[in-house]
């Protein structure tokens, strides 16, 4: 999936509280922050992202205040399990060919832990890291993340969708029918898990409800 899940909107106000490194991981968080992306508001966003995560930063073709390593790191110091810079900090690991990057803290990893530690119940954080391990062939560790994530996803039909999406990347197509069938009864429109498991062959409707 390529560290591209769909996302819900984000929520209201967030609260500072540590973002501690996993041990060896380097420096454990900001002056500033750290907040959880999820809750933070424009202006706290805004703040970091005009200075350290432009457009440039983003896509990897313009610095903003230094290494792109740098301004990267800066903002997940700021905001633990951003999702999109997280994307974009693995990217450069594999553009440089090097982990962790040129000027960042730490190993992309250590990056999704100290994310996931800080916010533990962030599922598409989370998720990210599922199709990290999946890009990194490591199915046993991608499943074991992935498996938990279900038990946690409730009745958020994108959650499911997306977990069906990361089992159909590893091949797990029963699971990923599971969760097409949950997301589908939870109100989920969108085609693409079913076409794939359409294209797999391994497709099958949902039994009927009894009667």
């Amino acid at each position: 999936m390529a560290l591209s899940l769909a996302v819900a909107a984000p929520m209201a106000a967030a609260q500072a509280r540590p973002a501690p490194s996993p041990p060896g991981c380097g420096v454990p968080y900001n002056v500033y922050g750290p907040f959880d992306y999820r809750l933070a508001n424009q202006q706290q966003r805004l703040l970091v992202e005009n200075a350290h995560f432009t457009r440039g930063v983003e896509t990897l073709t313009k610095g903003a205040t230094g290494p792109f390593g740098h301004d990267i790191g800066y903002t997940l110091a700021v905001f633990p399990n951003h999702p999109r810079a997280i994307g974009t900090m693995a990217r450069l690991a594999e553009k440089q060919k090097a982990d962790p990057p040129s000027q960042a803290d730490m190993t992309v990893e250590c990056y999704f832990v100290r994310g996931m530690n800080f916010a533990p119940d962030d599922l598409v954080f989370r998720m990210l890291y599922v199709d990290y391990l999946i890009r990194r062939n490591r199915p046993d560790d991608a499943r074991r993340f992935l498996d938990y994530v279900v038990t946690q996803a409730g009745d958020n039909e994108l959650t499911h969708f997306n977990a069906g999406m990361l089992y159909a990347d590893m091949k797990a197509y029963d699971q990923a029918l599971v969760q097409a069938h949950r997301a589908i009864a939870l109100g989920m429109t969108r085609p693409e898990l079913r076409t794939r498991l359409t294209q797999a062959g391994r497709w099958k409707d949902p039994e009927p409800a009894p009667a």
